[in-house]
């Protein structure tokens, strides 16, 4: 069993910071993937920033910029720093990860969101 556990999540006013992170435990022989998605009410959820394992990062065009993800493979943590917030960053954020089991097979696993709130 795998878990992904999430936090830092909060209110910030616009032009705030915050950080979130998520960590992996559970049966895992190694994590590919790493990433940061995110659901605004109404709408779709949409991928906000991923890292592999080798470090390569992609980031939506949206955040490029102000957000920034890392990972740290041996405390199988990612965390997604974000700046210069604005209200439409306001979204339920989610991590994933690909991760491989001790049955050696490659499961897509997700947390279980957290709230980021940007307001005056």
């Amino acid at each position: 069993q795998v878990q992904l556990v999430e936090s830092g999540g909060g209110l910030v006013q616009p032009g705030g910071s915050l950080r979130l992170s998520c960590a992996a435990s559970g049966s895992i022989f190694s994590i590919n993937d790493m990433g940061w998605h995110r659901q605004a009410p109404g709408k779709q959820r949409e991928l906000v920033a991923v890292i592999t394992s080798g470090g390569t990062t992609n980031y939506a065009d949206s955040v490029k910029g102000r957000f920034t993800i890392s990972r740290d493979n041996a405390k199988n943590t990612v965390d997604l720093q974000m700046n210069s917030l604005k209200p439409e960053d306001t979204a339920v954020y989610y991590c994933d990860a690909k991760i491989i089991t001790h049955t050696m097979y490659t499961y897509d696993y997700w947390g279980q969101g957290t709230q980021v709130t940007v307001s005056s």
